[in-house]
């Protein structure tokens, strides 16, 4: 028997005793076949054996009995319904008394977890496995890997795991852990899908993966039994393949072991011991089981769709939700082997090679949640409900129609965990300071578990992971969010149903809305405001010239026997943004974004956050903080950074220092010494908070950061007319003189106080408003009011984009990341390195600067009118040095541009004459355009307007 048929044979199950003949035949008696159907029984199948293909020794050296295999059935179990529970023998090693970590949850991500701990040199780590590994969901995972996603980080995690699964371990350990290469096709039905598929080709290049556009003819010549007639092209990408979950997590306990980490199964976890330290946080101090306690500082929570009763050991919230999740694994079929795994992402169906059969399986519009989760389902499963599965079926026989005449040897249906955006939930809790979460992987966590569980582990040992991870982090979701039940059921449903839809630039979520308004939210629906969602907030998109099209709750795309929303103007405008071209309204953006370059426009920003750092310690806090030298008079307002230890940026942020006085909230606190207002983006408001608290604590600084986000609204007047509109609502001076660029004062505005600061995000003269909630709307008027002869109107965040990248300025998680310095983002002139001053992450900005950049980046501009997103290729003479990491069309120099970091293709440095000297081109969707580079933005480079310069 060869290893494939052994990987077949080990984790395959059958959960009925009828053999259906054919899938025609299976259709046609549904309702006969599921006369017993109960939704949510259980079937518990035999243990699998965790030794490797002829290896029956367990990662503890304990010898073990092969699975019991049926040669009469053919399958790799017998169906066992009166099975006890769990394995009543106890763990398999002693427990130690402590441990550096201790990682729960023996599937991918835990073995994964321990393993790159143990390699990066924590051998004292335990992880503790309820009952053997795989049991929980890793057990009856697909185990497919494709690696070209819509992300530069993901392919570098998914590059990560196909070494370790396909060369490192077996190179550490000598053993095979069953990873098969039989590449991956992506299938299009039509133009928008292949274009997503070129998209992904082009970024691939940048990274080596080798990838094929294929026509229907060639897609034939490769997998002749695939029906062709429909398709408009594929994309095949060779050096896809699959894992086997049993040997890719024994070979990695195996391999952690030999570091010095224990492995010990049938150890559940029955409690969290949390303490309160001096200065009022909370941190893990130990792991209680049935068989002993083990003291520890850190707590690894990888335990799958138990994730959530886990953290609710320790008060940590994790939301996630378990699902039903099933594929079927045909009988043999002639001329099926070899063949490369297939993704129909239009029938929301895969094809996985098995050996001689197909795994068949997909995302569906109505999964069954799984709301009682159970702790007694260790290699377990549910019946399969085929009302549920039978669209997965009728997309795979129109992909293969062979399939119509081909039986169903087994059927898997286990539980899965789903999040909220289909991306998994990783890193410290907020909650509780060494609670680390590795858990909500979406049906993903094979083929993302060795980058996730590298990063994991960097971030644990090192505070903070290698690359950018804040995709991950839960703390991109806001607090009021993450046990907010209907947000996460919804959004999370939505995700499901979603995950093999095309992802274009501008979608946005139906589910889960209007949790967050401002107090504009009304009166600017009222005006055809088209809302994104960020954080929970609704923010300003564009105006729609047509009238209103507000957000409509959630109708779960009629699934469930929910009625669909009808008449939706939001969901009939946001189809019309499903393209890689420009959307119908370009106009309408265009419109916004000239507005404010010739004449004045207002926008909302209110999602912002917007807080209080005060305290006996808060200037050594903020020196600590932040890079650029937030402590000038009071009156004064800096653009900064915050950066982790590595040096990379965790924030861009503008620091206002306040005069200490009386409360005046919320536009000033008590204060009788340091006191600043920081205004952070909405979007990352959470993550910025729990990195400045994170800050703080692990400094002992003395400090209270006090969160006003929802009290005060924000608007901003920007445009060559602001002053004037301004001027005759604000009762202060506004020339240049008596309120210069980068301050701000304390004014009224139509009777109401409110905080004015003279910034600009876009690249022109205006203010910011900063607004108590109950004064937000008689300000807003009053604006409006003195606009009017003026031409001001309402803008929205497109044209925030759109003129922000004009200018030059970044996006924090677009053009600044956290794996990007402030001086490769060419924000130097935030940092006080010209004083002596220490702040985080100097000490590797000063390395970096003395040894030169090997990343930088760099502005491009087109000339021809086609539109960019982001992820398309740069090449330099030729040779890919890097991608776009956002692009978007400059109206006003009438361009499209783009912005990404290059690196020099031998690693040296990177330095204005290697850029200048260079012929660049952008590859967009396989195509490439010329491209100028540009060192400075090429519009206002010399800043002259937001200084109200405009001759």
């Amino acid at each position: 028997m060869s290893s494939l048929d052994v990987i077949n044979t080990h984790y395959k199950t059958l959960i009925t005793s009828h053999t259906v003949s054919t899938v025609s035949a299976l259709r046609g008696s549904r309702v006969e076949f599921r006369a017993d159907y109960k939704p949510n029984r259980v079937t518990r199948v035999t243990k699998p054996d965790h030794g490797l293909p002829g290896d029956r020794s367990s990662a503890d050296g304990v010898d073990r009995a092969s699975p019991c295999l049926s040669s009469e059935k053919n399958v790799p179990y017998e169906k066992t319904l009166k099975q006890e529970d769990g394995v009543s023998s106890g763990p398999t090693k002693p427990l130690p008394r402590s441990a550096d970590a201790v990682v729960i949850g023996g599937g991918s991500l835990g073995c994964q977890t321990v393993y790159h701990l143990a390699k990066m040199g924590m051998t004292n780590v335990v992880l503790l496995e309820r009952d053997r590994l795989t049991a929980g969901t890793t057990w009856h995972t697909a185990g497919l890997l494709w690696q070209l996603r819509p992300s530069d980080v993901e392919v570098e995690l998914l590059a990560h795991t196909r070494n370790v699964i396909s060369k490192d371990l077996e190179e550490e350990t000598g053993l095979h852990t069953g990873w098969i290469e039989n590449g991956g096709l992506f299938i299009a039905s039509n133009k928008q899908r292949l274009d997503e598929y070129k998209r992904l080709m082009s970024l691939g290049k940048v990274y080596g993966i080798e990838s094929h556009v294929l026509s229907p003819a060639e897609t034939k010549d490769l997998y002749p039994l695939m029906n062709v007639d429909d398709l408009y092209g594929t994309l095949y990408v060779p050096k896809d393949g699959t894992m086997d979950p049993a040997g890719t997590c024994t070979t990695l306990a195996r391999a952690a072991s030999a570091r010095g980490a224990m492995v010990i199964e049938n150890c559940p976890v029955t409690g969290i011991n949390v303490h309160t330290d001096d200065l009022g946080v909370k941190r893990v101090k130990a792991v209680e089981t049935p068989h002993g306690t083990i003291e520890t500082a850190c707590v690894v929570n990888c335990a799958g769709v138990w994730a959530t009763k886990l953290g609710e050991m320790a008060g940590v919230k994790v939301p996630l939700i378990a699902m039903h999740h099933a594929y079927v694994v045909t009988e043999r079929i002639d001329g099926i082997q070899n063949m490369p795994n297939v993704r129909d992402h239009d029938a929301s169906v895969y094809l996985r090679l098995q050996g001689d059969a197909l795994s068949v399986g997909g995302y569906e519009q109505n999964p069954i949640f799984w709301d009682e989760v159970s702790d007694k389902f260790a290699f377990s499963l549910f019946d399969l409900d085929w009302d549920v599965f039978t669209q997965h079926i009728e997309g795979a026989i129109n992909r293969v129609p062979k399939l119509e005449q081909t039986g169903i040897k087994s059927t898997v249906c286990g539980p899965e965990s789903f999040t909220a955006d289909h991306k998994p939930l990783m890193g410290e809790a907020p909650e509780v300071r060494g609670f680390f979460l590795g858990c909500g992987f979406n049906s993903a966590g094979m083929m993302l578990g060795g980058g996730c569980g590298k990063e994991l582990a960097h971030w644990i040992i090192h505070g903070r992971p290698e690359k950018d991870m804040y995709g991950y982090d839960i703390r991109r979701f806001h607090n009021s969010l993450t046990d907010n039940d209907r947000w996460i059921r919804e959004r999370s449903h939505e995700s499901y149903a979603k995950n093999y839809s095309v992802v274009f630039p501008f979608d946005e979520p139906l589910a889960s809305r209007n949790m967050r308004k401002d107090p504009f939210h009304q009166v600017l629906t009222e005006q055809g405001c088209v809302f994104q969602e960020r954080h929970g907030w609704e923010r300003p998109g564009w105006f729609n010239k047509e009238g209103p099209a507000p957000v409509k709750d959630y109708d779960y795309y009629g699934a469930y026997d929910i009625e669909r929303n009808v008449n939706y103007k939001y969901n009939e405008l946001l189809g019309k943004e499903y393209t890689f071209d420009f959307p119908p309204h370009h106009d309408v953006i265009k419109s916004e974004c000239l507005s404010c370059r010739h004449g004045v426009a207002v926008f909302d920003m209110s999602y912002f956050g917007k807080f209080y750092l005060t305290g006996p310690d808060a200037k050594k806090a903020a020196d600590w903080l932040f890079t650029a030298d937030v402590n000038k008079k009071p009156g004064s307002t800096v653009y900064t950074c915050m950066l982790n230890k590595r040096g990379g940026a965790e924030a861009d942020l503008t620091v206002s220092r306040l005069e200490p006085g009386a409360s005046n909230l919320p536009l000033a606190p008590k204060s009788n010494g340091d006191t600043y207002y920081l205004a952070i983006g909405g979007g990352v408001a959470e993550h910025n908070w729990n990195h400045i608290r994170t800050v703080l604590q692990d400094q002992g600084f003395r400090c209270q950061l006090v969160d006003h986000s929802e009290d005060m609204g924000m608007i901003s007047i920007q445009g060559p007319k602001s002053r004037e509109v301004l001027q005759e609502v604000l009762d202060t001076d506004l020339s240049n003189d008596s309120f210069p660029f980068s301050t701000h004062k304390v004014v009224n505005a139509a009777g109401h106080q409110v905080r004015a600061m003279r910034l600009s995000f876009v690249g022109e003269l205006g203010w910011e408003l900063h607004i108590p909630k109950d004064s937000c709307l008689p300000v807003y008027r009053a604006v409006m009011a003195a606009g009017a002869k003026h031409g001001i109107i309402n803008s929205g965040y497109r044209a925030i984009d759109s003129l922000s990248i004009e200018k030059g300025y970044r996006h924090w998680h677009a053009d600044l990341r956290p794996d990007d310095t402030p001086l490769e983002a060419g924000l130097a002139f935030t940092c006080k390195m010209k004083s002596s001053i220490p702040f985080q992450g100097r000490e590797r900005l000063e390395k970096q600067k003395a040894e030169g950049l090997r990343r930088r980046i760099v502005c491009f501009t087109i000339e021809e009118k086609v539109p960019m997103f982001g992820l398309e290729a740069i090449f330099r003479n030729g040779v890919p040095v890097g991608q776009l990491r956002r692009s978007d069309y400059g109206f006003f120099i009438d361009k499209t541009i783009g912005y990404g970091y290059i690196r020099h293709p031998e690693g040296g440095v990177v330095s204005p004459d290697f850029i200048r000297s260079g012929e660049f081109t952008l590859e967009r969707m396989g195509v490439t355009y010329k491209a100028k580079a540009h060192l400075k933005t090429p519009f206002d480079p010399e800043n002259k307007r937001v200084k109200g310069i405009y001759t």
